[in-house]
């Protein structure tokens, strides 16, 4: 059986959610969809996103333990639409009260800023490059460069580390391994089913 898949949202939880919602909805661009009492647990959750046709793209939901020796999420992603709003977002962020600056970076294949949201999960802001190289790679990049000067000194680090290639032969390999992935799934359940 064929079928398709796609990661549409993340849920998580929060101490103080008036904050929270106010820092999704006024600094990162979110509009709350719905909102209201959790039916298990108590507390309240609410419903984020910026996409009209997905009801919810962020879910923040009252509960998470003060006690927890560390925070349980990685990270939150936002892919952005280019380097300019790469850009804007590190401005605003940096000027946002009880958000802590964590860099930018390129990884090769994107070019990343890092922040800790008012309740210290780690967000990141990226976009695409049009190079791939193995990851991971981390350096530091200076966001306030001029557009040119900036490419050009992720093109230098990128052509110079292993594994670098365009970005489109590494969509066309990961076409090709998402194919067999699928496929051996699919062996594995015809397999089960006899």
């Amino acid at each position: 059986m064929s079928f398709s898949l796609a990661f549409t949202h993340v849920g998580i939880y929060v101490s103080e959610l008036e904050r929270m919602v106010d820092f999704y909805t006024r600094v990162v661009g979110f509009a709350v969809s719905d909102r209201g009492p959790r039916l298990s647990g108590g507390g309240e959750i609410a419903f984020m996103t910026r996409d009209p046709r997905e009801h919810h793209q962020l879910v923040l939901a009252t509960g998470r333990p003060a006690n927890l020796p560390f925070n349980m999420v990685n990270q939150l992603s936002f892919l952005v639409d280019g380097l300019a709003t790469l850009k804007a977002l590190y401005r605003d962020l940096k000027r946002e009260p009880g958000v802590e600056d964590l860099g930018p970076v390129s990884h090769g294949n994107a070019l990343s800023a890092y922040f800790l949201d008012p309740e210290k999960n780690r967000i990141e802001f990226y976009m695409h490059t049009p190079w791939h190289v193995s990851q991971p790679h981390r350096i530091a990049v200076d966001l306030s460069l001029p557009d040119a000067q900036l490419w050009a000194a992720v093109e230098q680090d990128v052509r110079a580390t292993p594994g670098f290639k365009r970005r489109g032969e590494w969509i066309v390999e990961m076409e090709r391994k998402v194919a067999q992935a699928t496929a051996r799934r699919g062996a594995t359940r015809a397999t089960e089913r006899a």
